[in-house]
């Protein structure tokens, strides 16, 4: 896991908090000031003045307020594949996801090929500024990032992946088929020219994502490197990630016409109570198709709703 710790006086503290303010979380703890939980990043302030991130989006969470500490941060290393040291200005197609740890919205996997001609091109766009990766700065460039490279885009919505969970399915092989598929889609998009490495944001050990993927027809295993925090190696991966919130967050946008009101992202005790109120309006099968079922927010929202009743 990723873990980063900035120092922080007062004030920067106060602007943190309320930045973060839908997602805050009870954390009854010693020396804790508040605590935040996003999808794929917690978030923890203490006394000392130290906040602390962890998980995925880490870097991502903390780069925000990095300028604002004159601390070192304390960055863990990367795990995975070693890669070659000019891997960076190599032409590669990079793949990654999001939407796993919210209970609204779909899973996105996206991947996207870079060819090192265009790596300078694609940090003009913007992909380089890493310290402005918003929501709302990833709906702006994407669609410009989209002209430019050969990519695939595979948005997983709740009702089919819902379906395939039931039968069994992990997160992380429903991740894995995702990423061999849109990896595959990109490879025929861009033939007869090959990528010189193909980089998978690492979220399983590389026999486990090819066990994931055993029973596929068409297995992407040439010049496959897996590593964490790929979107800091190579702008293949970034752009990827950039493209895959981007599918995200316009299916977010979809479900929250039907609802009337935007949803809620992660699985905070919001989400919980967004969901109680959906439910109580709109029934259990509207509920259901815009969520991941099986999340431990379905039984919360249920008891909420009992409550209300």
């Amino acid at each position: 896991m990723t873990n980063i710790v900035l120092l922080c006086n007062e004030k920067q503290q106060q602007t943190i908090h309320h930045f973060y303010k839908d997602a805050i979380i009870e954390r009854k703890a010693p020396g804790v000031l508040f605590a935040v939980k996003l999808a794929d990043t917690a978030i923890t302030a203490y006394k000392s003045g130290k906040v602390m991130f962890q998980g995925a989006g880490a870097e991502r969470e903390a780069a925000r307020w990095g300028n604002a500490s004159s601390a070192p941060v304390k960055v863990a290393t990367n795990k995975g594949d070693k890669l070659p040291e000019d891997f960076a200005s190599l032409s590669v197609i990079g793949s990654d996801e999001t939407g796993t740890g919210d209970y609204f919205g779909p899973v996105t996997v996206a991947a996207v090929y870079v060819p090192a001609d265009k790596i300078a091109l694609i940090k003009e766009l913007g992909v380089k500024d890493s310290k402005q990766l918003t929501d709302d700065y990833m709906r702006r460039i994407a669609p410009d990032l989209m002209e430019v490279c050969a990519h695939s885009i595979l948005t997983l919505r709740n009702e089919k992946y819902n379906e395939i969970q039931a039968r069994g399915y992990s997160q992380g092989k429903i991740k894995a088929l995702l990423h061999n598929q849109a990896i595959k889609h990109v490879l025929t998009k861009i033939a007869p020219e090959t990528p010189e490495y193909i980089l998978i944001d690492q979220f399983a050990e590389r026999g486990i994502y090819y066990n994931h993927i055993k029973n596929e027809k068409e297995i992407v295993q040439e010049k496959v490197l897996f590593s964490t925090k790929a979107e800091n190696l190579h702008v293949a991966v970034a752009t990827a990630s950039i493209l895959a919130r981007y599918a995200f967050l316009k299916e977010m946008d979809r479900l929250s016409k039907v609802t009337g009101f935007p949803l809620q992202k992660g699985a905070s005790g919001k989400v919980d109570d967004m969901a109680a109120k959906i439910w109580m309006k709109f029934g259990e099968e509207t509920l259901r198709s815009m969520t991941k079922w099986h999340f431990a927010n379905t039984e919360k929202a249920r008891k909420l709703l009992q409550k209300r009743k």
